[in-house]
């Protein structure tokens, strides 16, 4: 799966979410085949090029227009929180469980 981590600039938060979102997927049994993290600017051109996106609740509708080529985006309140990105991932239906 290709995974892009999407906050507001791109450095400090993204990071600390993309850690989250690999902790999440890999107890989910998910495999990674690529994962990013960057700014909101350059995930909006970018996003059309993986197969999830993470971001922050409040970015979410910036991603509608990849939503409609069939990428999956998933919002999350508590970017620091394996738990409740393994909850997202699971109501999204990528969760092989």
């Amino acid at each position: 799966m290709r995974v892009l981590v999407s906050c507001a600039n791109g450095s400090g938060t993204s990071l600390m979410m993309m850690r989250s979102v690999e902790k999440a997927l890999k107890s989910e049994g998910i495999t990674i085949t690529s994962i990013h993290h960057c700014a909101i600017s350059e995930g909006k051109s970018t996003a059309k090029n993986y197969d999830v996106v993470f971001t922050p609740m409040n970015f979410v509708n910036m991603f509608d227009k990849v939503k409609e080529k069939g990428v999956t985006v998933i919002g999350v309140r508590n970017v620091m929180s394996p738990k409740e990105i393994i909850e997202r991932v699971r109501e999204a239906g990528l969760s092989k469980e």
